[in-house]
């Protein structure tokens, strides 16, 4: 089902509210994209601090995030090459320089995790599209690289999106 919820899309938004107690984040929009770009896109515009999952005839659901801190900002095209629910996450080496006392690894699930509830790992490189345990770095300039979403935002991401879709990130 393109535009429709998969029954595995279901449970896990079910799962989302019972876990957060709460409904999807309100921020979260359907809004005009005139790009011509196909449905079941991903794009982030890191200048606006927005992610948009394309939904085709003209629409896309808009999404507030973190991006890339000064320096740390990337743009091109790649692939969702991993999904994981509440995954342990160990710091890329730029991280680990910069915060040595960080440990190795970080369980999933843990408030420390600074992967939240899920992660799309993204294809060439050590970037995610992933949940925050820091709801109020969204909107701003703070990661390493990755983009950071509200909890409840990357789940609903998650259930939307496969493996092998597309993901363009701009400027």
């Amino acid at each position: 089902m393109r535009y429709g919820r998969s029954l595995a899309g279901i449970a896990l938004a079910a799962i989302s509210a019972a876990w957060f107690g709460a409904t999807p984040a309100q921020a979260r929009e359907v809004v005009a994209f005139r790009d011509n770009i196909s449905a079941g896109t991903v794009v982030v515009r890191t200048h606006e601090r927005r992610l948009y999952y394309v939904l085709g005839d003209g629409k896309a659901i808009r999404y507030p995030v973190g991006v890339g801190m000064g320096g740390k900002q990337w743009a091109g095209t790649t692939r969702i090459d991993g999904k994981y629910i509440k995954p342990a996450w160990s710091p890329p080496k730029e991280v680990k320089r910069d915060k040595p006392s960080l440990p190795d690894v970080i369980a999933g699930g843990s408030p420390k995790n600074p992967m939240g509830a899920a992660a799309l790992t993204l294809a060439g490189g050590e970037y995610a599209i992933h949940g925050t345990n820091m709801p109020g770095s969204i909107g701003g300039f703070v990661s390493y690289g990755c983009i950071r979403m509200f909890n409840q935002d990357i789940v609903d991401l998650y259930s939307r999106v496969s493996l092998g879709t597309t993901v363009m990130v701009v400027r």
